[in-house]
């Protein structure tokens, strides 16, 4: 059995940080990185590092190489995830390998698309390269759970956030939603946008709030996520903030297949990317959203805005991640409840969810949890 080292866990460490600058940005595909490293006799010195192009382009494994040259032969490879072994809009990564005189290859986990799983290993063991697998799996598999659940339940990852005041509300009755957050943490919410494939809100929301649902910090309005809208009769105005920025950054409306022609047609020809789906005379399941997006090639999706989609999501057990975030505020008897018909006192103590990280942003406090086993 292959020997897995300290240099080992520490370069597949630096390979996953590395892949996590990609999230958000290369879907369908997984964010991968890959590190060429050479055994000098100083050292193990670092030749050649890359990350997952956009669909289309050289994966991991290939811009590492390129930028090794000649020092690839004989070197170690880490990488995030198996190296494919199919022929897709580029070559296999293992044949990259194998071309390029690879002596060893460090995987953190194996691919789960039926194409791969496994084939890419065998590819390389073949090839009379020495193969280790499963180094900081357990990392590996939380860094891929979106692309594993598009695999394998054809859905993507889905990740809740939720603001309430300290008296549990999220908005106060006749005004809506109002500012709970503090400074910090809207800067928290901004980097969550920024590492997902898109951000979902339901019609109630888009139209009292008139939301951008961009990432807002300061060199990261390129990372701004796909904003999609649940929106079963098409109201979504033309005056809105994300109809009239939906050239810049891509607004899919998701509404019924009874929706209005007429309407449709006029957000379509605005550049709103309409999606029709089967729904009842009230609601659009969430696992009909779900399905619909994985399709298009979502692998993380985040909820923000709606306590009746909050809660539909919750009730349809299709929430992965969680964030609650408590502002330092009380709005008193008029308020509006986090969750439209579930008690979220009950939804954090849910044994299927475990808590992974808690603390403040500022004045706010928050509390991270996550689906058990994911």
């Amino acid at each position: 059995m292959p020997v897995i080292s300290i240099i080992d866990k520490r370069f597949m460490a630096a390979a996953e940080r590395l892949a996590r600058r990609g999230l958000g940005q290369v879907w369908p595909n997984p964010s991968v990185a890959a590190l060429i490293v050479r055994k000098e006799d100083h050292g193990h010195v670092l030749v050649g590092r890359g990350v997952t192009s956009r669909p289309g382009m050289a994966h991991a494994e290939v811009n590492a190489l390129n930028q090794a040259g000649s020092k690839a032969e004989g070197a170690t490879c880490y990488v995030t995830l198996e190296p494919c072994s199919h022929y897709g809009r580029t070559p296999p990564c293992a044949l990259a390998l194998i071309e390029a005189g690879a002596k060893r290859v460090v995987i953190g986990m194996l691919d789960p698309n039926p194409r791969v799983a496994g084939r890419g290993v065998k590819m390389l063991e073949d090839a009379g390269i020495e193969v280790v697998v499963g180094v900081r799996e357990t990392e590996m598999k939380a860094l891929y759970r979106g692309f594993t659940l598009r695999q394998i339940k054809q859905r993507p990852q889905v990740f809740l956030k939720l603001a309430k005041s300290r008296d549990g509300y999220i908005g106060r009755a006749g005004e809506g939603q109002v500012k709970i957050s503090g400074p910090l943490s809207m800067r928290k919410v901004h980097g969550f946008r920024a590492e997902y494939d898109a951000i979902l809100v339901g019609s109630g929301t888009a139209l009292a709030d008139d939301p951008q649902l961009t990432c807002r910090l300061p060199g990261l309005a390129q990372r701004s996520p796909i904003r999609v809208i649940i929106d079963r009769c098409a109201r979504l105005p033309l005056d809105s903030k994300l109809v009239r920025t939906c050239i810049d950054v891509p607004v899919w409306l998701i509404c019924s297949n009874d929706a209005d022609p007429e309407k449709l047609e006029v957000l379509a020809a605005a550049g709103v990317n309409i999606i029709r789906v089967p729904a009842s005379e009230v609601s659009i399941a969430p696992s009909v959203i779900l399905s619909a997006l994985a399709t298009r090639g979502i692998t993380r999706l985040m909820l923000e805005g709606g306590a009746r989609m909050a809660s539909s999501f919750l009730s349809a057990d299709l929430v992965d991640d969680l964030c609650v975030v408590t502002g330092d505020l009380l709005i008193g008897d008029d308020g509006i409840s986090a969750l439209h018909d579930l008690d979220l006192a009950d939804v954090i103590k849910d044994p299927k969810f475990e808590q992974v990280d808690a603390g403040n942003f500022g004045r706010d406090s928050f509390v991270y949890l996550r689906r058990r086993g994911a």
